[in-house]
């Protein structure tokens, strides 16, 4: 059948039905829009059969595959228990007959149809009718060929949409089926590393070497990747001995990634010779037209940090050309070996940028630390020192941590720790060692020995065989116990070889090759052991070594191991209770300083073998010197902060592990570590010292044994940096021509190495053909100018030059060959160029510029010079001229510089003729204001003394201060001094006058452009001539002038303060021209300490009216200060000091510190206040109010020096003048307060001002009248004033809207509110002051609310007012005598009339002779029994009732005979 498929790819969901051909895919569009049958009876049994559920798919639409619009849908579709689809099912024919079924669409149709058949089949047997059942069958079974097709697309599509939704049921990380082998082959040979790799996707392959990825373009026929059927190959042709490494295969896809690693071990045959590898690559490769430059940039320096601190080192690495994703291999070094990341180690490489980061710094990582990038054309390289110092100490005094804690032997029985000794004991000796283990997988550290042990390095034993440990050790003096070192690497207990046997068989890259034993022999006593040494002794310890036996059991061997004392034929047996498994032992509990010899004996189950031979006797003791003391020591300048120390090394020194360095500085006696990890040269690199300091060194060894004695100590040395022979000068120029010489310029050296240049030598050589001939040298002695003559040449020759420095360290190289000159005369007209070009005194907006002249002048002499400037990225047409008229100085100052920019500057030189050739172009300059960058400083001292200051704050120990007059060196002048110390420098003017005007500038030497400069313009003389005659003629200065003050009592003080007098120091004290003395009258101080001049005065009176000064000097130095009171301001003084004599006075009994005042408390109450003071249990305090005393009450107080009145609720009755008298033997002080008018209005408003903060917000309510506003205050006062608004309009008060008080409510009613009625409300309360408003907003649904609610309680109202009522007038019990008349009536209220209705025992009763009931005028209920009877007793009750309601009254009638004894009742 054309629809169905093979039975091997129906349950494969990742079966790719692509291979549909076109065909098929024609007649299924063709049949999609035709009818298709129902599966019939015999599909539904197959299926269920099958243990399947079928059911319709729901995406296919019945509207599409048939015309008959009531057809059932198919179902196709096989499910399993949890509804998914997994198949579909094929319905089943048995014959042509049965094709014809499914023409209707109902069940009912079909087996009509299907019997009608079957009557025609028995019945009419003509040829036309079973053509016909024959075309209708092949119509439907193409039908049925398009709906199979259809179906699987839409079960195609349906197990993809179930492929997107359930992914994880195919796909899955990849899978290494097969690993990488590790290879060992010989140089020039072909290996191949393959592995097969399974996973969906598919995934990527990359092969890496030694981490950094193969690429084969890079290395053409070198590398072949091959990756067919899931199987990958790496192909390495012609192995060489690089090609050694660790190799790795990475296979990811979207689920994960996975690594298999393989090594490849090239091993070269003995003999073999290098020449015929072949030849190092060296130079730049280029390989694909691709030759990479690589710089490092950004360095990092010499570093510094402390244990348990995190550094980070990182450099710029640059990579021209730079391509998109180019990974270099960037590897860091310590002391020469690669480190690989770890917890202690993080590498990082952003791109550009590769950064190491050390995360807990150790003694350790102290080191030489190297970046190397390599690319495909060659590598870079930058080392800089790192230094660890130790850190704090837990106790003062304690050693610093050991270090380097290392497991150099690992067996089942014993493991051998070793460590370094640190270079800090904290001031005493170490007295040994502790060695610790921990279990991997726990915390807990254990002491592995009981005391200290000296010597470096410890067998630890007590391990459990198999298990990993790691260990630290812990120094120990008389101070105590140091930090513990940083943890070894984890070790297990167990023999190399069972653990070269747990890692596997493949050798690693180290090249490493596993060999293994024979099985031994069954049933055999083995040997004996072989070859028995003593490999270490020591006087804790003493371990042995062995080789097993040549014969074994079939049994792993064990040993016995025995000892003997020299001189002794007694052997015992060491490890007596369990034998030892591995060939190598540790022996503990010699007795130190006695010879013993040793022999192992094989045992097995089969028995205990022959022993060895025994070993030579030896001596249990340390065999291990300490090493002897370094010879000289001889330290070397090298940098600013640092010093090169050399030394001779130690003399038959065994195992040596290196030295430690210690420096002082001379004079101080306190010697610090220079290095805190053993350094294995005789020459260290000590950094972090002071600059100028001066420092001497030594050097100690150190092995497992301990530290040697320190070596002498060295000269001393100061710390500056080393000189060394200037750098080549360059741009060598023509400055001048003629016929047989040629004028040269250059260009100083960038680096002059440490000192000054003295001189400069020449060489040229005469170019012929373009083949340059040899050099010779132009001139014998040093030249000091950067332009020199070159003689004794040859017209029309052409000749090359070159340029050496000389400073005292020698002779620098040459300079690079200039460009080839022709020697002929030079006749233009106009001069040659300036030459000598020098920036001083860059500045962010300026800088200036120097030159020298032309040597060749022209026709003319040189008469101006014009300056050119452009940006050093633009181009050169961008050149424009600085000065427009041309200068005659040989020195410019431009400005106007774009701060950031960098220029180029050139000079052109102008005569009569014209302008000349332009200058060599300057070196980059950037507008940028160096940090640190100083001016000049005019300063003039006491005698009047001019100089110019400057100071450098970047001077090296070379740096000299060179000061110039108009850019020219002042060398010797009689007109000023020049005075250097330290980096500061002074030049004095011996006499400042107008020959000194003119442009001084000073220049500091070996900076970096370290210059600045100072116009004295004739302005800026006589300013300077000023303060100069100030300072030989000085004013004493004054902090303040004459002032006067008043002090207690009324005492006066005139006074003023100096800025600075000395012990000489006097005051003359005037008065209208009179001099005044100490005396009675006036009182003179003079505190020199602090200038302060006094004179005391006790009172005023109308003499002292006048002019008062104070004269003052101190040796050379005057000066003076009046101060006049006269008329008012003496009139006012006076006063003010009989009042303060006065208060004095006051003060002496019982006075008021404060006077009384009030204070109003939150709750409203006012309190009358005063602080009063001296007082005594005799003072007496009187209240008084309106002359009336206030006898004393709760409301009085006195606590803590205050006197307090409190008025609980403030009215108009209290207003008055409120007077408070302090009275005893000593005095009497009165202070009153005035609360009437002005002064009772302010306090009310301030009590005003609390009522309405304390208001609450405004609110809304509804009564059966209207609708209400109303807030609370604390306290209401009948004083307080409250405006009430409406839409910020007051309100008119009417019958309608009123205002009233109820308690502390203050409220607003609107009776009979409307729609007009909306809006803002407020209400202001008035203090006097600003107010305070409340505002509510009486609209929207608020106003809706309190309308509705207004509505509900007035109806409510009128129902209670209107409803029907009894209002009294019946009694509860009526006692009545028989035949006596009752009456009794009541009032009735309510509107509409109420109905009346009476009642005896709760049945109605009607008006008749006997019984009259009355309701008269609608008010008036009566009830009257005109002669009561016995059958009158009983319950009555009146019932009134009208719409509102329904009201009742209830009373008992008693009836009694009074013929009955005692009154009986009825």
């Amino acid at each position: 059948m054309s629809g169905s498929i093979p039975f091997y790819q129906k349950h494969h969901r990742h079966y790719d039905r692509g291979y549909r051909s076109k065909e098929t895919e024609s007649k299924l569009s063709q049949y999609q829009s035709s009818s298709r049958y129902t599966a019939g009876s015999s599909t539904s049994t197959t299926s269920r059969s099958r243990g399947l559920k079928v059911s319709s798919h729901s995406g296919l639409e019945a509207s599409r595959l048939s015309p008959v619009p009531k057809r059932a849908k198919p179902t196709y579709l096989a499910v399993d228990r949890e509804n998914q689809i997994i198949g579909y099912v094929v319905p089943i024919f048995r014959g042509s007959e049965e094709f014809a079924t499914g023409y209707s669409g109902t069940e009912e149709a079909r087996v009509r149809d299907t019997a009608a058949y079957m009557a025609r089949r028995d019945l009419f047997t003509s040829g036309l009718e079973m053509e016909r059942s024959e075309l209708i069958s092949r119509r439907e079974a193409m039908r049925e060929s398009a709906e199979r097709i259809s179906l699987n697309k839409r079960i195609h599509e349906h197990e993809e949409h179930f492929k997107r939704m359930n992914e994880d049921s195919l796909m899955h990380p990849p899978e290494f089926v097969i690993k990488p082998r590790s290879h060992t082959v010989w140089e020039k040979q072909c290996v191949r590393l393959h592995c097969t790799v399974t996973g969906w996707p598919d995934p990527r392959v990359v092969w890496y070497k030694n981490n950094v990825t193969i690429d084969p373009l890079a290395n053409p026929g070198k590398y072949k990747l091959e990756s067919k059927y899931s199987v990958h190959s790496l192909e390495i042709n012609r192995c060489d001995f690089d090609d050694t490494a660790q190799y790795r295969v990475s296979a990811m896809n979207s689920k994960g990634e996975l690594s298999a690693f393989a090594s490849i071990v090239v091993k070269r045959f003995k003999g073999e010779v290098d020449e015929y590898l072949p030849a190092p690559r060296q130079g730049p490769v280029s390989e694909y037209g691709i030759n990479f430059k690589t710089h490092i940039v950004d360095k990092f320096g010499v570093s510094f940090g402390k244990e348990g601190e995190t550094m980070s080192l990182g450099c710029t690495v640059v990579i021209y050309p730079a391509l998109h994703r180019y990974q270099p291999e960037v590897q860091w070094y310590r002391d020469g070996m690669l480190l690989s990341p770890s917890k202690w180690h993080h590498m990082h490489w952003s791109g550009d940028r590769a950064t190491l980061t050390l995360t807990h710094l150790n003694k350790e990582d102290e080191g030489l630390y190297t970046l190397r990038v390599t690319t495909k054309s060659g590598y870079e390289t930058y080392s800089s020192y790192v230094f660890v110092r130790d850190a704090d100490a837990e106790l003062e005094g304690a050693p610093g941590a050991p270090l380097d804690v290392r497991c150099l032997d690992a067996n089942k029985d014993y493991i051998i720790v070793t460590w370094k000794q640190p270079a800090v004991d904290g001031g005493n000796s170490i007295l040994g060692y502790f060695v610790d283990r921990c279990e991997i997988g726990t915390n807990h550290w254990i002491q592995c020995n009981d005391t200290p042990v000296k010597f470096a390095r410890f067998p630890v034993t007590g391990l459990v065989e198999g298990r990993s440990y790691t260990f630290r050790v812990r120094a120990v003096n008389k101070s105590g116990m140091s930090r513990p070192s940083r943890v070894s690497e984890p070790v297990a207990a167990m023999d190399p070889a069972d653990r070269a046997r747990m890692r596997g068989t493949s050798a690693p890259w180290t090249g490493q090759i596993i060999v293994t034993e024979e099985e031994p022999a069954e049933g055999i006593v083995p040997g004996r052991p072989l070859e028995l040494q003593v490999t270490e002794a020591t006087k804790n310890y003493v371990v042995l070594s062995w080789k097993p036996p040549g014969e074994k059991g079939l049994e792993g061997v064990m040993y016995y191991v025995e000892k003997c004392v020299l001189g002794t034929d007694s052997w015992q047996r060491v490890n007596t209770e369990i034998p030892v498994k591995s060939p190598r032992f540790a022996l503990f509990d010699l007795a130190e300083g006695k010879s013993y010899s040793f022999r192992v004996r094989c045992c097995n189950s089969a028995g205990v073998g022959e022993p060895s031979e025994a070993t030579e006797a030896t001596t249990v003791g340390d065999k291990l010197d300490i090493p002897s003391a370094p010879g000289k020591v001889v330290p070397t300048r090298n940098t600013d902060t640092s010093v090169v120390v050399s030394w001779e090394a130690s003399k038959d020194a065994k195992e040596l592990v290196g030295y430690y360095i210690e420096g002082s500085i001379v004079g101080s006696s306190v010697w610090e570590p220079c290095n805190n990890k053993p350094v294995n040269a005789s020459r260290f690199i000590c950094h972090g010292l002071i600059t100028g300091e001066t420092y001497v060194f030594r050097v100690r060894a150190v092995n497992a044994a301990g530290l040697s004695q320190f070596s002498q100590e060295s000269e001393p040395v100061e710390v500056k940096a080393a000189i060394a022979s200037p750098a080549p000068p360059y741009g060598i120029t023509v400055l001048e021509c003629v016929r047989d010489a040629m004028v040269l310029g250059w260009k100083q050296p960038n680096f002059v190495g440490g000192a000054d240049i003295i001189g400069y030598f020449v060489d040229y050589r005469e170019v012929i053909d373009g083949v340059p001939g040899n050099w010779h040298e132009a001139n014998i002695r040093a030249v000091s100018d950067r332009a020199y003559r070159v003689s004794d040449l040859k017209e029309n020759k052409k000749y090359q030059f070159q340029v050496r420095a000389a400073n005292i360290a020698g002779v620098g190289i040459p300079s690079l060959p200039s460009d080839t000159f022709l020697c002929e005369e030079w006749t233009i007209a106009v001069p040659g160029p300036p030459h000598d070009l020098q920036i001083r005194e860059v500045r962010s907006d300026s800088l200036v510029l120097l030159w020298k002249p032309p040597i060749y002048q022209g026709r003319d002499p040189v008469n101006g010079f014009y300056i050119d400037i452009k940006e050093a990225e633009a181009p050169e047409e961008a050149w424009r001229g600085v000065n427009t008229k041309a200068t005659e100085k040989l020195y410019y100052k431009i400005k106007n510089l774009k701060e950031g920019e960098t220029y180029l500057f050139r000079v052109r030189a102008q005569n009569k003729a014209g302008v000349g050739k332009t200058s060599d172009v300057t070196e980059p300059v950037p507008a940028v204001t160096k940090p640190g960058t100083k001016e000049i400083v005019v300063d003039v001292n006491d005698d009047g003394i001019v100089s110019l200051n400057f100071e450098c704050c970047d001077m090296t120990p070379d740096s000299k201060f060179v000061w110039s007059k108009s850019y020219e060196e002042i060398t010797e002048s009689s007109r000023m001094t020049l005075e250097t110390k330290g980096n500061k420098s002074k030049a004095v003017f011996s006499a400042l006058g107008e020959e000194d005007i003119g442009l001084y500038s000073c220049f500091v030497t070996h900076t970096d452009g370290a210059s600045a400069s100072y116009n004295l313009s004739a302005e800026e003389l006589q300013r300077l001539l000023v303060i100069s005659h100030d300072h030989k003629f000085p004013i004493i200065p004054l902090k303040s002038e004459l002032a006067v003050e008043m002090q207690e009592k009324g005492r006066v003080r005139f006074w003023l303060q100096a800025e600075k007098m000395s012990a000489n120091g006097k005051v003359d004290y005037v008065f209208n021209d009179n001099l005044l003395s100490q005396g009675e009258k006036y009182k003179m101080n003079f505190d020199k300490n602090t200038g302060v001049i006094e004179m005391f005065m006790d009172s005023l009176t109308p003499a002292d009216e006048g002019t008062f000064t104070f004269q003052l000097q101190d040796g050379k130095a005057t000066n003076q200060s009046s101060l006049v009171l006269i008329g008012d301001v003496f009139k006012e003084l006076q006063k003010d000091s009989e009042f303060q004599r006065k208060e004095w006075f006051r003060k002496q009994g019982p006075h008021f510190i404060e006077y009384l005042s009030y204070e109003v408390t939150p709750e409203c109450c006012v309190v009358l206040k005063c602080k009063v003071g001296n007082m005594k249990k005799e003072t007496s305090a009187l209240w008084y109010k309106d002359g009336r005393e206030i006898k004393a009450d709760e409301h009085l107080g006195f606590s803590e020096g205050v006197l307090k009145l409190e008025i609980a609720q403030i009215s108009k009755k209290d207003s008055g003048v409120y007077k408070v008298i302090l009275k005893d033997d000593r005095g009497t002080d009165t202070s009153t307060l005035n609360l009437t008018d002005q002064g009772f209005k302010d306090l009310m408003n301030e009590v005003f001002s609390y009522i309405a903060n304390s208001s609450t917000p405004l609110k809304i309510t509804s009564t059966e009248h209207g609708i209400r506003l109303y807030t609370f205050v604390s306290y209401y006062n009948d004083l307080l004033q409250v405006t009430w608004h409406y839409k910020d309009s007051a309100i008119a008060f009417s019958d309608r809207i009123k205002s009233g008080v109820v308690g502390e409510q203050l409220w607003l009613q609107i009776t009979e509110p409307t729609e007009k009625d909306m809006g803002k409300y407020a209400i202001e309360f008035n203090d006097g002051k600003g107010g305070l408003r409340r505002t509510v907003e009486l609209s929207g649904q608020a106003f809706d609310d309190a309308f509705a609610e207004f509505q509900r309680l007035k109806a409510a109202a009128v129902a209670e007012r209107n409803r029907a009522r009894v209002a009294g007038g019946l009694p509860d019990v009526v006692t009545i005598q028989e035949g006596k008349a009752l009456n009794l009536t009541c009032n009735i209220s309510g509107d509409p009339l109420p109905e009346v209705t009476w009642l005896k025992n709760d049945k109605e009763i009607t008006s008749n002779d006997h019984c009259i009931l009355k309701f008269a005028s609608g008010k008036f209920a009566s009830f009257t029994i005109t002669a009561v009877d016995t059958v009158d007793s009983g319950k009555y009750s009146i019932l009134v009732k009208n719409k509102y309601g329904t009201e009742s009254a209830d009373f008992t009638v008693s009836v009694f005979i009074p013929d009955e004894a005692g009154g009986k009742k009825k």
